[in-house]
């Protein structure tokens, strides 16, 4: 009979064995830090986060390792890689306002104890974030996958596949998930492109294809948000040209040649514009957390015939500047406001996108960067906030890295955010998640826990678009290769 081990079987039987290790006896006490991968060092970390499984890279020839909460209980785990049980990790946390870690190493005959690393435990977190894997080259869209991830675990599945429908010669590109209020009700969206293309609605647990695009606006919908409460979306619509360097740091630049706003109504199937100013770029909008503001950032350009304007645009990308705007909605009527700017940018000779704000109304959190809306690839690209109680504006120096830091999301809490970064090694986009205490300062950033240590570094894939809900997406992928395999729904124009 032949018998095969699963990945998880593996991964079970190492924390079994590691877990039968016991702290030395005698040991010395050795006075530099302990080195360790991830840099899971001097945190604050949710009370039902996964564990924070490390690898030891400090020299030696055996290793114990001791995780105790400071209300007690303790795992002790021997070996380079510390991978700790779910369930024993979790009780350890029930209690805890700190985690402690003690490791032991041998060297030849003699066992020393490294300075403990204090880990402070604060608020839970939403237990679900989904994201696209995709590879960063940005040029192949055959493999791309929608997934959703237990952060009280390492439960990873698909949302959707893009080889469902798709092969190497009709390739499907799936892009721009988005859930109305944390996916509560299941209420989501996602856009499927170029082989069977589309925006596919899911509400009341059913999921339709609908065509956004008419003949009044530029685009089917793009970067989407949904009303905290209301059946509406608000879309950009843009028509953008993708630049691909050969020598700029950079790497990849996606500009608009043109883009309004426009409001879906997904009861009602309509589309009506909310801003198609001629002399604007306008894009990435975002729902205040009461659904009475819409925020979204936006750029001045010339007036000028279209073919001028694609070649202007093509030689002058760097000179395009985004500011923040809002407009006021009101839900009784549904007509919005007079465009007020928020953070005017391009006086500081900077970009902003991807205006956020935090659920509780306190701050905004945005991308700024030289120029341009994608930040994505751009090196220079920090994060920022405003303080809406003061108006007040800082760089979140204790985030940022020398590298890409761009999409960000808040949890519906407010206590925590989750960002994609290339900190690491500049090419592959990963995730981190950060705590902002009550002073509105933010912990040390650490990426995502994984069962392998070395499952970042090992996975060749990017983390695109991350967002909290606070349940899984219960619509199946059959049920979205149903909906997305079948005609779209045309949408109709409202003025």
């Amino acid at each position: 009979m032949r018998y095969i081990l699963t990945a998880g079987c593996i991964g079970m039987m190492l924390a079994m064995a590691g877990c039968g290790a016991s702290v030395p006896d005698k040991y010395d006490n050795a006075p530099d830090s302990v080195r360790i991968t991830p840099d899971y060092t001097g945190l604050t970390v949710p009370a039902n986060i996964a564990p924070l499984n490390f690898e030891i890279t400090s020299p030696g020839d055996e290793f114990v390792t001791r995780i105790r909460g400071n209300r007690g209980g303790e795992i002790v785990v021997g070996g380079r890689e510390v991978r700790m049980p779910v369930d024993r990790w979790h009780s350890l946390l029930a209690d805890a306002d700190s985690v402690l870690v003690d490791v032991f190493v041998r060297r030849g005959d003699n066992w020393a104890k490294h300075p403990t690393i204090a880990n402070a435990v604060s608020d839970s977190i939403d237990p679900y974030i989904s994201y696209r894997l995709i590879e960063p080259s940005y040029i192949t869209f055959e493999d791309i996958v929608i997934c959703q991830r237990n952060l009280e675990n390492f439960d990873e599945r698909e949302i959707y596949n893009s080889q469902m429908l798709s092969d190497s010669e009709h390739g499907q590109c799936i892009n721009c998930h988005s859930f109305q209020n944390y996916n509560r009700d299941g209420n989501m969206q996602m856009h499927v492109r170029v082989t069977k293309p589309g925006t596919v609605i899911v509400r009341d647990g059913k999921a339709v294809k609908v065509n956004l695009k008419t003949d009044s606006t530029l685009s089917a919908g793009v970067y989407p948000s949904w009303h905290p409460q209301l059946p509406l979306i608000a879309y950009s619509v843009n028509t953008t040209t993708q630049i691909f360097h050969s020598r700029d740091r950079n790497k990849v630049e996606v500009q608009d040649e043109a883009s309004d706003l426009i409001l879906y109504d997904t009861e009602a199937n309509t589309v009506s514009v909310i801003s198609d100013e001629p002399d604007c770029l306008e894009t990435f909008p975002y729902w205040s957390p009461d659904g009475r503001t819409l925020w979204y950032v936006s750029a001045r350009i010339p007036v000028m015939d279209a073919d001028a304007l694609k070649v202007f645009k093509s030689f002058n990308y760097e000179d395009f500047k985004y500011d923040i705007l809002k407009r006021e909605f009101d839900p009784a009527t549904r007509r919005f406001g007079p465009a007020d700017t928020v953070l005017n940018a391009s006086a500081l000779g900077k970009s902003a996108t991807l205006p956020r704000p935090s659920p509780d109304g306190r701050y905004m959190m945005f991308t700024m960067g030289r120029y341009g809306t994608f930040h994505i690839w751009h090196r220079d690209a920090d994060l920022y906030m405003i303080d809406l109680a003061n108006d007040s504006i800082r760089p979140l120096t204790e985030v940022n890295s020398d590298n890409v830091e761009s999409y960000h999301s808040w949890s519906s809490n407010s206590r925590w955010i989750i960002f994609s970064t290339r900190r690491d090694d500049g090419s592959y986009t990963r995730l981190y998640l950060s705590h902002i205490g009550p002073d509105g300062r933010f912990s040390k950033p650490f990426i995502l826990p994984q069962e392998s240590p070395a499952h970042n570094v090992e996975r060749f894939k990017s983390y695109n678009i991350p967002e909290f809900m606070v349940r899984p997406v219960t619509v199946t992928p059959g049920q979205l290769r149903d909906a997305v395999d079948r005609e779209p729904v045309k949408a109709v124009y409202k003025q």
